[in-house]
């Protein structure tokens, strides 16, 4: 088990593939850790230093007390990659990741080449609708949430499968201070501003069924960035790295290949 000591607070985070390759670095989504990208990574290209970790609140790191904000989920991650003397990495974030990609990208161009949004946006939702989960949260505990989650998350085909019971395990398990911490930070997010003015290689992907983040608000954020592309895998949810491994594996290694970065 590896633990980043960082300024304020501790990040569980773990390493794999050749410790010498091209940083590939991947940061996950609201109440879920870092085995969310694990069906993915063993279709992805050999010889890649492949980097994964848990944000605050969530998994093995800390989880300091509620609210957090973005701010702090960037630089937590900045100060991360400095701690594994990271440069010029290719940053996949989905959800809340990708918010945090976005926000790391603008702030340290040195730490971020080329990057992957998935299933975010510049941003998610509204503070009444935040407020709204936060309150839940606080009354009854992310076990009061759990159900209309999943039907958000992933596609009704999906739902019906033995799998969905580990991922509302995981969803459950969550610290409530970490799942309301985050979800404070998305709430006070709008990066639309900052996002327009990036130039790096960028790719978006959306699920279909995606009831979190639908396909027309990812394409809306890959838009503000510049010869951007845009994928959308048909049939999937919110986690479409989870319902359909294979061809988000092949989209990612695709882009992975022509940024130059395998």
């Amino acid at each position: 088990m590896q633990i980043a000591e960082l300024k304020d607070t501790n990040i569980h985070y773990r390493e794999d593939g050749d410790p010498s390759g091209a940083p590939v670095v991947f940061a996950n989504s609201l109440g879920t850790d870092l085995r969310l990208w694990d069906q993915v990574l063993p279709l992805l290209p050999k010889g890649l230093r492949i980097i994964r970790y848990d944000k605050r609140g969530h998994g093995l790191s800390s989880c300091p007390p509620a609210p957090y904000a973005m701010g702090a989920l960037v630089s937590d991650l900045e100060q991360l990659l400095d701690h594994l003397t990271v440069k010029d990495c290719l940053l996949v974030g989905l959800s809340i990741g990708g918010m945090i990609a976005q926000g790391l990208a603008v702030k340290r161009m040195d730490l971020v080449r080329a990057m992957v949004i998935s299933n975010t946006a510049a941003r998610i939702g509204t503070p009444e609708m935040w407020q709204q989960r936060i309150d839940g949260v606080r009354d009854g505990g992310i076990e009061a949430l759990a159900d209309p989650v999943m039907e958000r998350w992933f596609s009704k085909s999906f739902r019906r499968t033995p799998a969905l019971e580990a991922w509302r395990n995981m969803l459950t398990r969550t610290p409530a201070e970490g799942y309301i911490g985050c979800s404070a930070a998305i709430s006070g997010t709008d990066f639309y501003t900052t996002t327009a003015s990036l130039t790096l290689p960028t790719l978006a992907i959306a699920g279909s069924e995606d009831g979190s983040t639908p396909p027309d608000l990812v394409r809306e954020t890959a838009d503000l960035i510049k010869g951007s592309r845009f994928h959308l895998i048909r049939g999937a949810g919110h986690l479409p790295c989870v319902e359909n491994p294979a061809e988000y594996a092949e989209v990612l290694t695709k882009f992975i290949k022509d940024t130059g970065h395998a």
